[in-house]
């Protein structure tokens, strides 16, 4: 192979349509936009989800629901990270440092996945009733989460 014979792959390139160059060409007069209306007009066509005044789909249909901004700041952790994490003491931060929950999270929760075979104290860390007799079963304790 040499630079001077080295083609684009076959396909790949197409010519560019020129329309409205003669009657011959099969793109003349309207240039393949049809007859009047908006969409033949230069710089005439409508926004996404217009439907010629009629009331849109998107506006038509009720609104469902609703999704607290505050879910983002929530985490939650499994007995089973608990037993990976090698601390006897765990709170917000040792949870962040392993990578447990993101940086961003205020309040976290324990929840009953898994197994605890180990004594595990949680400090200003809620957890579900199962986790929490989980817990204490293995002798471990839960501090009562602060307040937000």
């Amino acid at each position: 192979m040499q630079v001077n014979t080295i083609k684009p792959a076959e396909g790949s390139k197409k010519n560019r349509r020129r329309v409205g160059r003669g009657i011959g060409s099969g793109l003349g007069k309207t240039a393949g936009r049809g007859h009047k209306g908006q969409k033949s007009r230069a710089g005439g066509y409508h926004k996404v989800g217009f439907e010629g005044g009629q009331m849109p789909l998107q506006r038509r249909l009720p609104k469902r629901g609703f999704k607290s901004a505050q879910l983002k700041f929530n985490g939650q952790v499994t007995l089973t990270d608990l037993q990976r994490l090698d601390v006897a003491e765990v709170d917000l931060l040792t949870l962040k440092a392993a990578g447990l929950v993101r940086e961003i999270v205020r309040h976290v929760k324990v929840i009953k996945s898994g197994e605890l075979s180990r004594k595990v104290v949680l400090k200003g860390i809620g957890a579900t009733a199962g986790a929490k007799a989980a817990i204490e079963s293995v002798g471990g304790m839960v501090e009562a989460a602060a307040a937000a």
